[in-house]
Parts: C-alpha cells; structure tokens; sequence
C-alpha cells in the first residue's frame, strides 16, 4: 500500500539492484566466475527484498498511524 515515495524508494534500490544482478549473471552464465557471480545476483535479491519486507524507522509512526485508524473507523461491511 505503498504511494509514491516507496515507488520512488524502489526506483532508487533497482538502480544499484539491477547493474549488480546483470553483472552476476554475465559472470555466473559467460564468464567462468560462478562464485562472484552468485553472489552478485544473491546481493541484487536481497537488496530488493530488504526495501520490500524490512522495517525501518520511519516505517513505524505510519504503521501505529494505520492501526490506530483501524481500530478507530467502524468497518463498512455491514
């Protein structure tokens, strides 16, 4: 339920995610060298599922925030 700061926060992580990840393979598939080019495609990963499914700090007051709404509103669903 990201906006766009986190579009623009992803945006900024494929650039690094994505260099590092074609490398790896250029390494892993072409080059001979299937250590270094693992482990390039393994930091490409996990550079892009850290941003996904880490919490930060400034995370936190936009999480109470969303709680303290659900817990507030009544649901529609009636």
């Amino acid at each position: 339920m990201g906006g766009i700061v986190d579009t623009i926060q992803l945006a900024a992580v494929l650039v690094f995610a994505i260099p590092a990840a074609l490398a790896g393979l250029d390494l892993l598939l072409v080059g001979g060298e299937p250590l270094l080019g693992g482990a390039l495609v393994f930091l490409a990963v996990a550079l892009v599922w850290l941003k996904r499914y880490l919490t930060t700090p400034t995370d936190v007051p936009v999480e109470l925030a969303s709680r303290a709404e659900d817990a507030i509103t009544p649901d529609d669903e009636e």
